[in-house]
């Protein structure tokens, strides 16, 4: 991989064009995508309530509370901020 590629800017970009591409929705099998949003949804309110708990933004402590890596806790913990959730 290029050095000068974010992976994290990579990897949001992706997740936004999963969501809302209707190119997408309309080959994908909506009880999956839904699935996928449902879980998405769920990991980005444990990452909202820990915050709140405990007023860390540490994404080593949310990716270890969560289960997800750290660039994965730094992407959701980046779009929850984007979206005014944080």
């Amino acid at each position: 991989m290029d050095e000068g590629v974010d992976p994290t800017k990579m990897c949001q970009s992706l997740v936004n064009k999963v969501a809302q591409s209707k190119q997408l929705q309309a080959v994908t099998d909506p009880e999956i995508l839904a699935l996928f949003e449902d879980w998405l949804n769920e990991i980005e309110n444990e990452v909202v309530s820990s915050v709140k708990k405990t007023g860390s933004y540490n994404h080593a402590q949310i990716a270890e509370q969560t289960g997800l890596s750290r660039s994965g806790a730094n992407f959701i913990m980046t779009k929850l901020k984007r979206e005014g959730r944080l």
